[in-house]
């Protein structure tokens, strides 16, 4: 019997980013679904959350990323532009966003077509892995065509269903909540949280004593 568990996961999160190629190869390899359910980031979904962040944080996810980054063999800075668009002094985060809409809409439309995870695998390798201006020419694009999907296609289905896709996202994120964690990546397997990229083993650990098996 195959096992499936939620993922919880933001376009703006760079531990979303550090364990998805792992998510990939955990489905590949093994009898596993993993229901790809897109959130927006907390800078957007807790109003402000930065306002009110221990100022020592900041500093120290960048050095955290960053060695989880090397440590994984993974391609890694800060993005440019950041998908989220906030004033990092004062925690100031502007209603008007340009990007991270359009990235959690088409992450919706792609799980939708059975994708998501290759989406969000290819996409976040963009914005994270050092690429600049992510968000013009054939960035987007080139990234959506390797998992398999059409980014103009995408970007029109979300345009088109806009209203339907942001009551799929607010599910999502009620659904985030009631699992009993806000942050991502979280991962839910038969009601139970896994919080952090660091949690994939102990899923997976949870996930081989519900019977775990090897793809033949």
């Amino acid at each position: 019997m195959t096992l499936e568990y939620d993922l919880f996961w933001s376009f703006r999160s760079p531990y979303s980013y550090l364990v998805t190629p792992r998510l990939m190869e955990f489905e590949r390899d093994y009898d596993v679904r993993c229901n790809v359910r897109p959130v927006y980031p907390i800078a957007v979904r807790i109003e402000g959350f930065f306002k009110q962040v221990n100022p020592m944080w900041p500093p120290y996810l960048l050095k955290d990323t960053v060695r989880i980054a090397q440590m994984e063999g993974l391609p890694y800075a800060w993005p440019s532009p950041d998908p989220i668009v906030m004033d990092m002094k004062s925690g100031e985060v502007p209603k008007e966003q340009p990007y991270i809409h359009r990235l959690t809409r088409a992450g919706v439309v792609a799980a939708e077509r059975g994708k998501g995870l290759a989406f969000l695998k290819e996409i976040s390798a963009v914005i994270f892995g050092g690429v600049r201006n992510w968000h013009e020419g054939g960035h987007l694009k080139e990234a959506a065509a390797r998992a398999g999907l059409d980014m103009a296609e995408l970007d029109a289905t979300a345009e088109k269903d806009k209203d339907r896709l942001e009551a799929a996202i607010a599910a999502n994120e009620a659904a985030q909540k009631a699992a009993g964690h806000w942050g991502v990546p979280l991962m839910v397997f038969e009601g139970e949280p896994f919080f952090g990229q660091d949690r994939f083993s102990h899923l997976k650990w949870r996930m081989e004593q519900k019977g775990l098996k090897k793809r033949g």
